[in-house]
């Protein structure tokens, strides 16, 4: 029988977490919350053979519905009177659908299914898909918000997700200065027309350029947008000589020891604290830190680092337990990330401005709450690490997702908890994570979203003026605008959509709740079109922008590179047991994809510094060493470090070896291995 209090990772309303649609941590979900919440993959349209999956599904819906209140907001009335007759249907074993059932929410292409089922006076199959099409769109209601739990926590009313009237009178002019943005709307809208002007007379320009060559964006005779690759970025020959140069001049460090080098100049390790307040630390207990961090990371595990560092596995896991969680981890890795964005030589890779975001997909071994089949990446299941770089290829969010989720839900959360002193302004993704949602709160949060779009020029782009006076202003780029902007709808909305980013600006809610609501709600949610309709507007601003600009494009490619570097440079380090992620739980994998971050940012951080000793050196003795080439090295590798093998983790030794300053002897280029 399934536990009736609220665990850990219930949804916090008093209800069993099994049916909150969270999942169990240590049992997994229950299957009403895959039925309800969307990770229900027995089909997704009517089949002949779907009769079996509803047997299943009604092992269990009945229970759902029956302890679970679902109100609806506007729009969703007929829905919530089909959900009412059908726990009536369950309740009295009825078998047929009352006349006047309410089926307007059903799917256009799946009504055929009911009207067949009526004309031919099938009852058994009309209840079959009735049924079946009221369990769906409540399902999608919970996803949009349109369908809500009252005193959920993850399936509340999304009006409860934002400021209250009376909050946000108080804040408004606080957010509206700290983000740039005016309260009026007028004044806003007035300044979009003026961006999007400016970016239309460049993108003119560009495609007006009769002699265009075939590398450069340009129309085809049918008037379509053609789009080129970039081509390789034309690196001098110089910079891979003196990064080769450089990797000589670095010392040969094993991975523990490098670690305890870095945590004498960052005091790291003093960000993990003990879960009971325990202030009192061991001499030991830096030793054994490091151990669990480098175990997690490597994925060797408690017991094979037992053997490697001579540590005991009872300490170990009593170290993991106490001290090992997502907040110290978070801490840990921020205090190396500000580090490293204060180093001389991190100034050239980057000002800490721009980032990106991916996700680093990572097969599961043996069953996982998380986990998922792709088979495009996965000979079995696996799950994704959603991870947030800088322009100093430092990691400064890490978060673990379910794989088949879609990302961009997720590409705010971090940014808006950043906690290092990275001043993010700009971020960059690739198709997988924009939506016109993203581009509204983006802009609405003061900052700038820049994706790399997959097939760019298919899209819709918008105007904010009729189509006469856009060919008009923009003979050759105008056409490209085939869908009008409906300005009264953001005028109308303009208050709740500041109301709405502030309070994802602020912490009243999450970035990934709110952009998974509104992303899934329908055209009946008045908020959700206003903001899709003001993200169609930056979108095609910037649009505009991309295409007229290719030192821009290039600007974004590079920085996406950088992202997939340290995707590479976290693939070597989490080498053991094949790279499968072994825990079957999200707090222990969250733990262990944090582990794995700290690792590669005190990497990265190790040989940045290095590279700027050497750097100093060269300059020294002479050498001229321009930061223009500095700017195409990365330090996202591990050639000079070891991670394999036997690992000492004995900091008074390894503390001996450093000179006064506290750095290991750059070698010679004679000590060549």
């Amino acid at each position: 029988m399934w536990p009736s209090r609220t665990s850990r990772s219930g949804d916090g309303c008093g209800t069993p977490s099994a049916w909150s649609g969270c999942g169990l941590r240590r049992r997994g979900p229950h299957p009403g919350c895959r039925a309800i919440t969307g990770t229900w993959q027995c089909w997704t349209a009517p089949t002949p053979t779907f009769g079996s999956s509803l047997r299943y599904l009604r092992q269990f819906t009945p229970d759902v519905l029956r302890a679970i209140s679902f109100k609806g907001g506007t729009g969703a009335e007929s829905l919530m009177e089909a959900v009412k007759i059908l726990k009536e249907l369950n309740a009295t074993g009825a078998r047929k659908v009352p006349d006047g059932a309410p089926a307007d929410f059903v799917p256009v292409r799946w009504a055929g299914y009911l009207e067949q089922a009526a004309k031919s006076r099938d009852v058994t199959g009309y209840r079959h898909f009735w049924e079946l099409t009221v369990l769906f769109g409540l399902r999608d209601g919970l996803r949009s918000g349109d369908v809500y739990v009252p005193s959920s926590r993850r399936y509340a009313d999304p009006a409860s997700y934002l400021f209250t009237p009376e909050q946000w009178g108080g804040q408004r002019d606080q957010f509206c200065q700290l983000v740039g943005k005016p309260a009026s709307a007028g004044a806003s809208l007035e300044g979009c027309k003026e961006a999007f002007q400016a970016a239309m007379g460049d993108l003119e320009k560009v495609l007006g350029n009769r002699k265009a060559s075939t590398g450069e964006v340009r129309l085809s005779d049918k008037g379509e947008l053609i789009i080129p690759p970039l081509s390789a970025e034309d690196v001098p020959a110089e910079a891979a000589s003196l990064r080769e140069e450089l990797s000589e001049l670095l010392p040969l460090a094993p991975i523990a020891s490098l670690l305890v080098e870095l945590d004498r100049r960052t005091g790291f390790l003093d960000c993990i604290t003990h879960a009971g307040g325990k202030q009192s630390r061991s001499p030991e207990l830096k030793r054994n830190l490091l151990a669990v961090l480098i175990a997690n990371a490597t994925d060797l595990g408690l017991v094979r680092m037992a053997e490697a560092c001579g540590v005991s596995y009872d300490i170990l896991a009593w170290t993991q337990e106490w001290y090992i969680r997502e907040e110290t981890l978070a801490a840990a890795n921020a205090a190396i990330v500000n580090y490293h964005h204060r180093l001389p030589m991190t100034q050239a890779f980057g000002g800490g401005t721009l980032s990106s975001s991916d996700g680093q997909r990572f097969p599961v071994q043996g069953k996982s709450t998380t986990a998922r089949a792709m088979k495009k990446y996965f000979a079995g299941q696996g799950l994704s690490t959603y991870t947030h770089v800088s322009d100093q290829h430092s990691t400064f969010g890490t978060k673990v997702i379910v794989v088949t989720r879609r990302e961009a839900q997720y590409v705010l959360d971090e940014i808006m908890g950043n906690k290092t002193d990275l001043p993010i302004t700009e971020h960059a993704t690739d198709t997988h994570g924009v939506t016109l949602v993203n581009f509204a709160l983006f802009d609405l949060v003061g900052m700038q979203l820049s994706p790399r779009i997959r097939d760019l020029g298919k899209i819709t782009l918008y105007r904010m003026d009729p189509q006469r006076d856009v060919n008009s202003a923009w003979p050759v780029a105008g056409p490209l605008l085939t869908q009008k902007i409906n300005m009264g709808l953001i005028e109308e909305n303009w208050d709740d959509l500041l109301r709405l980013a502030a309070s994802v600006k602020f912490g009243h809610a999450t970035a990934s709740l709110i952009v998974g609501k509104l992303s899934a709600s329908s055209r009946q949610n008045t908020l959700a079109a206003a903001l899709k309709e003001y993200g169609a507007l930056r979108r095609s601003i910037y649009a505009a922008r991309y295409l007229a600009d290719e030192t821009y494009r290039r600007k974004i490619a590079r920085q996406l590179n950088k992202g997939e570097s340290l995707h590479s440079l976290r693939r070597d380090l989490h080498y053991a047991h094949q790279g499968k992620i072994r825990e079957r739980f999200l707090a222990g994998q969250t733990e262990q994809a944090w582990c794995l971050t700290v690792l590669t940012n005190s990497v990265v951080t190790w040989t940045t510094e290095y590279y700027g000793l050497a750097v100093a050196q060269m300059r020294a003795e002479g050498r001229a060493v321009d930061d223009e080439l500095l700017a195409h090295i990365s330090p996202a590798h591990s050639e000079n470090v070891n991670y394999h093998g036997t690992i000492n983790v004995e900091v008074d030794t390894e503390l001996a070896k450093l000179d006064p300053a506290g750095y290991r002897p750059l070698r010679s280029r004679r000590e060549r291995p």
